[in-house]
């Protein structure tokens, strides 16, 4: 049992709402707790993320470490 003035109030069902709505519910020390960003909508999760390479660093690593199509002869 903790000590009676010492712990914050627990809340078992907390509501995590995501854009105006609830997205899931999660034990917390307030009753709400907004987010911005959460697995349901974030890129990594969702499966469209995409690797941005505008200056060719991804083929340039390629190249360099012989992972790409053509090698260089030294």
């Amino acid at each position: 049992m903790p000590k009676k003035g010492l712990h914050p109030q627990w809340y078992p069902e907390a509501k995590v709402i995501c854009n105006g709505e609830v997205v899931m519910t999660v034990g917390s020390t307030q009753p709400e707790l907004k987010v911005d960003v959460w697995s349901g909508n974030h890129p990594f999760f969702t499966g469209s993320q995409k690797i941005i390479d505008s200056e060719g660093r991804v083929e340039k690593f390629m190249r360099k470490y012989g992972m790409g199509g053509s090698k260089k002869a030294r």
